[in-house]
C-alpha cells in the first residue's frame, strides 16, 4: 500500500489509518464529528497528496485541452485562474473529473481523482500523442488543503510578507506560483482555504506549522461529509463512466461554445440533448429520522430513481442525499429505507455553504 509523505505526521496525530484506493490514509484522528465542525466553524487541514498532480506543457497543450475537456478552457483569461472539468469517453460519460490551472498558454497544472490515476494517465497519455506537449506526473509534491472560516488568515499568519502579498489577493478559484510552492484558493468543502502544493522533503515541517497555527487534522470521513453538504460530486459515487455529466449534474461545466470545438464526447452529449435527458441530479432531505445512503431507492410520481451519495449532515442535524431521478420528479418524493418509504424533500442539490444552511 501507498503512503504520503506525511504518513508519519497521520500516526502522531493519533489517526486510524485505512485503505483508500491503494493508499493507507486517515479516516479520522478520533472524532469525524468533531472534525467536521472543526472545518465549519474554525480550520482544519486535510492530507490529499495521494491526488494526481501533473504538468502540462507545450506549443499544443491548449489544443490538447481543447480535445480532452468538455469544459472549455478558453475561459481562463488569467494567469492562474483554475477551471472544473470532466473529462469524458468517446461515449459522453465521465472518466473523471478535474481541475485544471492556467499559466501560459503553453504551461498548465492539473490535479486528478487519486482512485483514478492509472487510468487517468494512460488516457491523457494516449490523447496527447497527436499533439506537440508533454504531461509530467509531480510525484514530488505533497498537497495540503486547509479549509474553514479562519483557514486563510491562520495560512496567511504564518507566512513571510513578501509570500503574504502574493497570495493574500488571490481570488476564489485562483492560484499562484510562491517561489517552488504552488497555492490555489480552491477546496473541497463548501468552505474558504487553500491547496498548498510543495516538495515532499518540506512536508513535515509545513505540517507541524500548520499545526502550531491551530488548524487540526481532518480525515477522510469528515471530508465526504463536508463536500455532500456543499452539494460536490464524488466520482465514482455520484458520477463514473456509465453516466454523463448531463445526468450528473454538471451540464453546467460543459463547454458549448465554441461549436466547432470537437472535444471527446461531444457527438454523443449533443446526441443525448437532443433525444431528450430523462433523468436529473437532485439534493434530498429526509422529512424524519432515518440516515440517507447510496444506492437507496428513490420513487417520485414520474417513477423511480437511487440516492448516488447520502449521509447525516452534522450541520444542518438532517439526513441528505445526492440522487439521480426522473427529470419529471416534483419537490416530494419517498426513499425505500430497509424496506420502508419515508417522505423526502427534493432540492437543489446544495446543502450548506460558507457553515449556513442554503436550504430555504
Amino acid at each position: 500500500m501507498q503512503r504520503t509523505a506525511l504518513y508519519a505526521k497521520h500516526l502522531e496525530s493519533g489517526a486510524k489509518m485505512v485503505d483508500f484506493a491503494g493508499w493507507e490514509m486517515p479516516i479520522h484522528y478520533g472524532s469525524q464529528l468533531q472534525e467536521h465542525h472543526q472545518v465549519r466553524n474554525d480550520a482544519g487541514m486535510f492530507d490529499v497528496s495521494h491526488m494526481v498532480i501533473l504538468d502540462l506543457v507545450g506549443a499544443q497543450s491548449k489544443a490538447f485541452l481543447h480535445y480532452l475537456l468538455a469544459n472549455n478552457v478558453d475561459k481562463l483569461k488569467e494567469s492562474g485562474k483554475a477551471l472544473y472539468s470532466c473529462m469524458l469517453t468517446p461515449e459522453g460519460t465521465v472518466i473523471d473529473d478535474l481541475i485544471v490551472y492556467f499559466i501560459t498558454d503553453t504551461q498548465w497544472r492539473i490535479v486528478v481523482n487519486a482512485g483514478t490515476r492509472d487510468k487517468d494517465i494512460a488516457w491523457m497519455q494516449k490523447q496527447i500523442a497527436n499533439f506537440d506537449a508533454t504531461l509530467t506526473e509531480r510525484d514530488d509534491l505533497s498537497m495540503i488543503a486547509a479549509q474553514g472560516p479562519n483557514a486563510r488568515a491562520k495560512v496567511l499568519g504564518i507566512m513571510p510578507a513578501d509570500e503574504v502579498a502574493i497570495v493574500e489577493p488571490l481570488k476564489t478559484f485562483y492560484g499562484a506560483f510562491v517561489n517552488d510552492w504552488f497555492i490555489a484558493r480552491t477546496g473541497y468543502t463548501g468552505e474558504d482555504g487553500f491547496e498548498m502544493m510543495f516538495p515532499n522533503a518540506q512536508a513535515h515541517k509545513v505540517w507541524d506549522a500548520l499545526l502550531a497555527a491551530g488548524i487540526k487534522p481532518i480525515g477522510l470521513g469528515a471530508r465526504d461529509t463536508l463536500r455532500l453538504e456543499a452539494g460536490m460530486n464524488l466520482y465514482g459515487t455520484d458520477m463514473d463512466e456509465t453516466t454523463s455529466p448531463l445526468v450528473s449534474g454538471l451540464g453546467w461545466t460543459i463547454g458549448w461554445q465554441p461549436e466547432d470545438r470537437n472535444f471527446i464526447g461531444r457527438s454523443a452529449l449533443e446526441a443525448q440533448k437532443a433525444a431528450g435527458i430523462p433523468q436529473k441530479f437532485v439534493g434530498l432531505v429526509l422529512e424524519g429520522k432515518g440516515v440517507l445512503r447510496s444506492h437507496m431507492k428513490v420513487i417520485c410520481e414520474g417513477g423511480e430513481g437511487e440516492t448516488t451519495s447520502g449521509t447525516f449532515s452534522p450541520t444542518l442535524g438532517v439526513a441528505i442525499a445526492l440522487a439521480r431521478v426522473p427529470a419529471s420528479c416534483g419537490d416530494t418524493c419517498e426513499v425505500d429505507i430497509r424496506g420502508k418509504l419515508h417522505p423526502a424533500k427534493v432540492v437543489k442539490p446544495v446543502f450548506a455553504r460558507n457553515g449556513k444552511s442554503v436550504l430555504n
